[in-house]
């Protein structure tokens, strides 16, 4: 499929034009099919910088919420509606942000996991379900670029094109299966989860931190990590476009007593400037002035079990409980035809396993599978299969 087939709408970027979009929106029918594009590796933060919709009866629009960027009238107009996305969680923070919350919502790649489709991506859900070839090659562009380039705003439109057909077709495989009802109470929870809590410490997931070891290191990474965040916000660029995780974790094991030792390290090479090398070492060398009740810990306080690596050591009858109940979880989860995460979090089953409900019969441990935040359709599914590991292992372990 290579044109909308109503060919490419106008982007709205005033606010008559939205009124319009509103008023047209608020009297179509049936669900809305709706997208939004990011600029990730290229902007800060994860903003929308355009927002796709199409509903029967009002068409396609392009909006551009940089130039328009409260759509809680949209929202509100679409309130009680329900709103088809593909990977809702990735697009529901940006659009929440711009004030698009939807109440009730059809998420397409979720949809696909469930039914057992091994390719969840729009395109080939849209390539195997309904027969389209959409053309994919614009996903990872610049979408804070102004104007958006017409191939750019086709294959914008292209993605809400067919999302709607894509969700009803779905929806009878789904039933078919017998799962629509657990597709349902997934969906549910998406559209009731709160907005996620800001990360403690994100500096922590730098890649490349396993190779970190000592107190004063960390400290580096985290004096580096603030900085290029702040410069990073102030520019509003991606913060790797300011300095690469890579060059933060070199610095951090090297500790360079100065610029010129700071420059022979991977990522500080000869495009950087003496200023952005002064401004990095100046950042390590606050790192290394920090007194050492200052410094970070080597760790992050643990909630929840220790690592499933550490279970052998610290407590065998809990690592023997969790190998039963992850091979009985996988074979539920191949027998019902979707990947395992999404027939129960591997998180829930840790904690289960960790903590086992004392009788472990099926009553107690349906009630601590919903206490960890499994959906009823998974407390259905899984209890019988985790009493079991669990009974088995525990006679295992007797009889050890």
């Amino acid at each position: 499929m290579l044109e909308p087939r109503e060919g490419i709408p106008p982007v709205i970027a005033d606010e008559a034009s939205l009124a319009e979009a509103v008023a047209a929106f608020a009297a179509g029918t049936g669900p809305v099919a709706v997208d939004a594009e990011r600029a990730s590796g290229y902007r800060y933060g994860q903003r929308a910088y355009l927002v796709q919709l199409r509903r029967q009866g009002a068409g396609t629009a392009l909006i551009d919420p940089v130039a328009c960027p409260d759509l809680s009238a949209l929202g509100d107009a679409l309130a009680g509606t329900e709103w088809v996305l593909h990977a809702a969680t990735q697009d529901l923070p940006c659009l929440r942000e711009i004030g698009m919350i939807p109440t009730r919502l059809f998420d397409t790649e979720l949809a696909g996991r469930l039914a057992g489709f091994p390719r969840v991506g729009l395109g080939a859900m849209v390539e195997s379900v309904l027969g389209y070839v959409l053309e994919k090659g614009h996903s990872a562009v610049d979408w804070s670029t102004r104007p958006l380039p017409e191939p750019w705003l086709r294959y914008a439109a292209l993605d809400v094109e067919l999302l709607v057909d894509l969700r009803d077709a779905l929806e009878k495989e789904l039933d078919r299966q017998g799962k629509l009802e657990w597709a349902r109470q997934e969906f549910d929870a998406i559209a009731a989860a709160p907005p996620p809590e800001p990360r403690k410490d994100p500096w922590r997931r730098t890649s490349g931190m396993h190779k970190i070891r000592r107190r004063r290191q960390l400290a580096v990474v985290r004096e580096l990590w603030q900085t290029r965040d702040r410069i990073a916000r102030r520019r509003d660029v991606s913060p790797g476009k300011v300095l690469s995780d890579t060059a933060i974790v070199e610095a951090a094991l090297a500790l360079p007593a100065d610029v010129r030792a700071l420059a022979a390290l991977n990522g500080f090479g000869h495009r950087m400037s003496r200023r952005q090398l002064e401004q990095w070492q100046a950042a390590i060398d606050r790192a290394r002035a920090l007194p050492d009740p200052q410094l970070p810990s080597s760790g992050q306080p643990v909630t929840g079990p220790p690592p499933p690596r550490a279970w052998a050591d610290k407590d065998p009858a809990a690592a023997a409980r969790l190998s039963a109940a992850r091979a009985a979880v996988t074979a539920l989860a191949e027998q019902l035809g979707m990947p395992q995460e999404n027939l129960v979090s591997p998180d829930i089953v840790r904690r289960v396993c960790w903590e086992p409900p004392r009788p472990a019969d099926a009553a107690a441990v349906a009630a601590a599978l919903a206490s960890h935040g499994a959906r009823p359709w998974q407390v259905e599914q899984v209890t019988p299969v985790l009493v079991g590991a669990l009974t088995a292992a525990g006679r295992g372990q007797g009889q050890g």
